[in-house]
């Protein structure tokens, strides 16, 4: 069924994420780390390049214009950093300093939609809609932590600006089995195969997604699941390959529902003149979530993986 593992492996996107930037570090001088106070997961790097890191405190904006200083001499920097701070306290520096000049700096977001339990102020609802609306700028979603090395290793030839959206990245399922797929941004890949309905899903949603699959499958649902970690560039190929072979499309996102994946599946869709029988968004409604965990808010806000099934049940007609 697909390309998908059982869940057997559980990995730290986080510590992926430090590692790979040690390890490229070693061998690119290029790479830098640029933070606002959030650099606990860099103590290694800071010990052997501490002259490529530099902590900024509490001042997104001036994270990001450091990091355009050194991207101008020819570096690539990494900016790591809380969504909602980065994505919109200094959305205008983004966008002015970073996208307007088309610069190599990679954005690394951690708490994406509803994980962080901060609370409205710390949720991350928006960020895929701003980010992608930036002329230039790349935007990743990676659900499987190991897919995360892969992304940051092509980042460092990759031109232009680039957004990489996490959840916590404290224990994340590894889903793909090793040498299964190949990392490809613009392209999206098929996690879990089925013929009556094809959901499409990034980062965080990608494991429930997969859940909801194999449990319907016993249902004699039969759900595709794609993984589209690369919101833009956009697989549009895809897209249209899922309308015309399943006829039903649902996204599941933990985004809000409208300006997120669904609405880039929309265009993709009203782009190629192609239309499902039935499209349905699931995902954060038009409202601030409050406190509690992830799993919690989506029950609340009906994007939970029950919530799910009863409406991949009505599309399908079973």
């Amino acid at each position: 069924m697909g390309v998908t593992s059982n869940f057997g492996s559980m990995a730290s996107g986080r510590s992926i994420i430090a590692q790979s930037l040690l390890d490229i570090a070693a061998k690119d001088d290029r790479l830098w780390i640029i933070v606002a106070d959030t650099g606990r997961g860099y103590v290694d790097f800071r010990q052997d390049y501490g002259d490529r890191y530099v902590d900024v405190g509490i001042a997104e904006q001036n994270c990001v214009g450091v990091a355009a200083g050194l991207a101008l001499e020819g570096n690539i920097p990494v900016v790591s950093a809380s969504i909602t701070f980065i994505s919109m306290r200094a959305l205008e520096q983004v966008r002015t300093d970073i996208c307007y000049q088309n610069l190599p700096v990679r954005i690394i977001g951690g708490g994406g939609g509803l994980t962080s339990g901060g609370g409205s102020t710390h949720n991350a609802m928006e960020d895929v809609a701003l980010m992608s609306s930036l002329v230039n700028m790349t935007v990743l979603s990676i659900g499987d932590p190991m897919l995360i090395r892969d992304a940051i290793e092509m980042s460092m030839d990759y031109p232009g600006p680039m957004y990489m959206r996490m959840g916590q990245g404290k224990a994340d399922a590894v889903i793909y089995e090793a040498g299964t797929v190949k990392f490809e941004i613009g392209k999206a890949l098929v996690a879990h195969e089925g013929d009556d309905l094809t959901l499409f899903c990034h980062g965080t949603m990608l494991r429930p997604s997969i859940e909801l699959a194999r449990a319907l499958a016993e249902e004699g649902i039969y759900v595709r699941v794609v993984d589209m970690y690369s919101i833009k560039p956009l697989d549009s190929d895809m897209v249209v390959k899922c309308v015309k072979e399943t006829k039903k499309i649902l996204c599941w996102e933990d985004h809000l529902m409208y300006g997120g994946l669904a609405s880039k599946v929309a265009d993709a869709m009203a782009d190629a003149g192609v239309y499902p029988e039935a499209y349905r968004r699931l995902g954060i409604p038009q409202v601030y979530a409050g406190f509690g965990s992830g799993p919690e808010l989506q029950v609340k806000y009906g994007y939970d993986i029950e919530s799910a099934k009863k409406i991949v049940r009505e599309m399908v007609g079973k």
